[in-house]
């Protein structure tokens, strides 16, 4: 089996990173959790990044084929469907999605959100396998931080996502509806049951206190010996409890608001209003009597 080509792209903003992965024997390819560019402040939609994707591949003479969505994001608008809209990529992500669908389509009023998950093109199960020219891509679930999390294995390399951040930063949140710190724990160790020199591809970085640059790639290998939440040491019930103090101390990102409505649509915007206008919604809590 051949090895993947990866071009990463970061969004300091969201600091989101984003992957165009191919077969350098086909020239098919996948982008792996697009960025669509937005201000929060004036509401201004952009596609300058997930532009520079497709720029990006065109270069290199690659055929998008797919776009892998990790989960459903709370941090960043997904670029999903624009990315449909100008190649013959399919959207997948993981069957997970239902769940968090049948959570926030209610919130959000949501009617035009289908409930089967039909927004997407597969939706895809634990231990599925697609193709990507020549090269295999193995489906992991991996949830704990949202229940639609997968990771995608593609030759050597895996893109996990949220599940796990620099070995010097430490996992994702399990605080939003569905999460589950035990269920990260198991996610977590299913990826470092794999081979030392797996390359792990991270969704986010922050820069840990003490780290200058951003950082997004590791192996299983530094993942094992130096994350502090996940070590060899670290039992499933202490892992639990560290993950559970520090969510409560987390604020909410964000946009968390903006960026579900549309990626539970696989980066659709919400239909036009009767005005024509359209509109992405703030539920708002402690407002009684205020109408």
């Amino acid at each position: 089996m051949g090895e993947p080509a990866i071009r990463a792209f970061f969004d300091e903003p969201t600091n989101t990173v984003s992957y165009l992965v191919a077969d350098p024997a086909t020239g098919a390819a996948a982008a792996i959790d697009p960025v669509l560019d937005f201000n929060p402040a004036s509401g201004a939609i952009g596609t300058r990044s997930a532009q520079a994707m497709l720029d990006a591949a065109e270069a290199e003479g690659w055929a998008v084929r797919w776009v892998f969505e990790t989960h459903a994001h709370a941090d960043h608008l997904s670029a999903a469907a624009f990315v449909r809209s100008r190649t013959e990529a399919l959207v997948a992500i993981g069957l997970g999605i239902l769940d968090v669908q049948k959570t926030f389509r209610p919130l959000f009023g949501a009617s035009d959100c289908e409930s089967d998950g039909s927004d997407f093109d597969r939706l895809l199960a634990d231990g599925e396998h697609l193709e990507l020219g020549t090269i295999d891509v193995e489906v992991m679930a991996t949830p704990g931080h949202t229940p639609a999390c997968v990771s995608y294995r593609i030759g050597d390399a895996v893109f996990v996502g949220d599940t796990l951040f620099m070995p010097d930063y430490g996992t994702a949140r399990c605080d939003f509806p569905g999460g589950c710190a035990r269920q990260l724990f198991g996610s977590i160790r299913k990826l470092l049951a794999l081979p030392d020199d797996t390359r792990l591809f991270l969704c986010h970085d922050y820069k840990a206190p003490g780290r200058d640059a951003f950082a997004w790639e590791t192996t299983v290998a530094e993942q094992k010996r130096s994350n502090p939440h996940v070590h060899a040491g670290v039992s499933e019930d202490e892992f639990v409890k560290l993950r559970e103090e520090r969510d409560a101390k987390l604020p909410v990102p964000k946009l968390l608001f903006p960026a579900i409505q549309v990626n539970i649509r696989a980066g659709r915007l919400p239909p036009a209003t009767g005005n024509g206008r359209q509109y992405l919604l703030i539920p708002v809590e402690g407002g009684e009597g205020l109408a």
